[in-house]
C-alpha cells in the first residue's frame, strides 16, 4: 500500500485537498479499524468484561494505525527512530479523533457494549461508529495537513527520501 501521491496540487501546504484527507483518514481508518475489530475479538474470546475489552480494543486500534505509517516512512528510507516520530506526529490527533468518536457512538448506541460478537447490533454500532469517525475526522485531517502537520509530515519525509 502506497501512501505518496506525486501529484502537483499537494506540493504546498496551503493547498491541503479534500482528496487527500480522505487518503489519511481511510488510512486512519484501515489500521484503527482492524486493531479494535481484533482487540473486541480477543477481549470477547477471552470473556473480558467491556472495560478491559475496550482498552485493549483502542491500544491495538493506535497500534496499527501507527504500524501503517511508521512501515511506509521506513520503506521511504528513514530510520526507526525517526520514522517512529513521523508516525506519531502523523497519526496520533487522527486515531485520537477516530477512537473517541467511535467508541462514544458504541458506548451511546443501547445494548451495543453488552452485545456479542454474533450480534448484528455490535457490528453495526461498530461500523455505524467507523463511519461517523470518518465523517468527523476527515475535516480534521484536512485542517491538519494544510498546515503542515498529521500526514504532511508523512509526505514531506516521503518526497525528500525519494
Amino acid at each position: 500500500m502506497r501512501i505518496m501521491d506525486h501529484s502537483p496540487h499537494h506540493a504546498g501546504h496551503a493547498g491541503a485537498s479534500w482528496g487527500m484527507a480522505v487518503k489519511a483518514t481511510l488510512h486512519c481508518l484501515t489500521g484503527c479499524a482492524i486493531g479494535e475489530i481484533l482487540g473486541m475479538v480477543i477481549g470477547t474470546a477471552l470473556l473480558w468484561g467491556n472495560v478491559p475489552t475496550m482498552v485493549l480494543a483502542i491500544a491495538l486500534a493506535f497500534l496499527f494505525g501507527y504500524s501503517f505509517t511508521l512501515f511506509a516512512v521506513l520503506r521511504a528510507g528513514l530510520n526507526l527512530r525517526s520514522a517512529i516520530k513521523v508516525a506519531l506526529a502523523a497519526d496520533t490527533v487522527s486515531i485520537a479523533v477516530m477512537e473517541f468518536v467511535d467508541n462514544a457512538i458504541i458506548a451511546l448506541t443501547p445494548g451495543a457494549m453488552d452485545a456479542h460478537l454474533s450480534d448484528g447490533l455490535f457490528w453495526s454500532a461498530l461500523l455505524g461508529g467507523f463511519a461517523v469517525a470518518f465523517v468527523i475526522t476527515t475535516p480534521v485531517n484536512k485542517w491538519m495537513i494544510g498546515r503542515g502537520k498529521g500526514h504532511a509530515v508523512v509526505h514531506a519525509h516521503a518526497h525528500a527520501h525519494h
